[in-house]
């Protein structure tokens, strides 16, 4: 038998290599959610039992969906690591010389934070009874799921107040401690120049505060400290509770300087 020499073979089955286009690949297509079917059924002319029922089912999708919202909203919140301060200082009683964080303080740390990530905060008075007092404090994200927290308590009737200022004492004080606890955070001590930990509780970091502290102490003269002093301002850009530290150890550092004669 006489073989084809081996090129007339490959010509004669028609081996020339061909580019191969590789077949398309089709995007996943999106599951129907409750209102693409509760559409598809109306166009269909359903019966209103079964176009109930698809409103049902997009009513529970749509809160599920809020839901899974507001969690990663408020999970953006708490990353804000907000900074409550205490403000207000203890004058007499068995709390002498402690410090708190009053209503307003709390609402101004933690409001820009709670609309930067689409959230809200509010309150109602609950119970509102001669010797009970329960506030409820809610915490809303803009596709509407809502979480609550709610306190209960007697009017204040402490330093002689009158009944009305009682009511309002005790409501406010609820108000503040419903939202610090469905929030999660708490109050911390503005002040802390000369701790250990100074500088921990603030945005800037510990090794950084203490240098620009250090710094101001250390200036020659009043120039020098101001110097150092615009340089720790930049640096703590809009932390507040760092400025006001480094606010007064510069007022100490120049009353001083300037006591030298410098």
């Amino acid at each position: 038998m006489n073989e084809l020499p081996l090129e007339e073979g490959a010509n004669a089955l028609d081996l020339t290599p061909q580019t191969v286009h590789p077949m398309p690949i089709a995007a996943p297509q999106q599951a129907p959610t409750p209102m693409m079917l509760l559409q598809m059924a109306m166009s269909q002319n359903a019966d209103l039992d079964k176009l109930a029922k698809l409103m049902d089912l997009q009513d529970r999708w749509e809160a599920n969906e809020a839901r899974k919202a507001f969690n990663a909203a408020f999970a953006g919140f708490k990353a804000e690591a907000i900074q409550i301060v205490k403000n207000i200082s203890v004058t007499d009683g068995p709390l002498k010389g402690k410090k708190y964080a009053d209503l307003y303080a709390v609402v101004d740390a933690v409001t820009p934070a709670l609309s930067k990530h689409g959230l809200h905060h509010s309150w109602k008075l609950t119970k509102d009874e001669k010797d009970w007092l329960e506030v409820t404090c809610y915490i809303k994200h803009n596709l509407g799921h809502c979480e609550t927290a709610s306190m209960g308590g007697p009017p204040d009737v402490g330093g002689a107040k009158s009944a009305i200022q009682a009511r309002a004492s005790s409501k406010s004080y609820l108000e503040r401690y419903t939202l610090l606890g469905i929030t999660g955070l708490a109050s911390c001590d503005g002040d802390n120049d000369g701790r250990a930990d100074a500088g921990k509780a603030f945005g800037m970091a510990k090794d950084a505060f203490q240098g620009h502290l250090k710094a101001m102490r250390e200036a020659k003269d009043t120039a020098g400290l101001q110097a150092v002093f615009t340089a720790a301002w930049k640096a703590a850009g809009n932390d507040k509770p760092t400025k006001d530290a480094l606010l007064k150890v510069k007022e100490e550092c120049k009353a001083k300087t300037m006591g030298g004669g410098k």
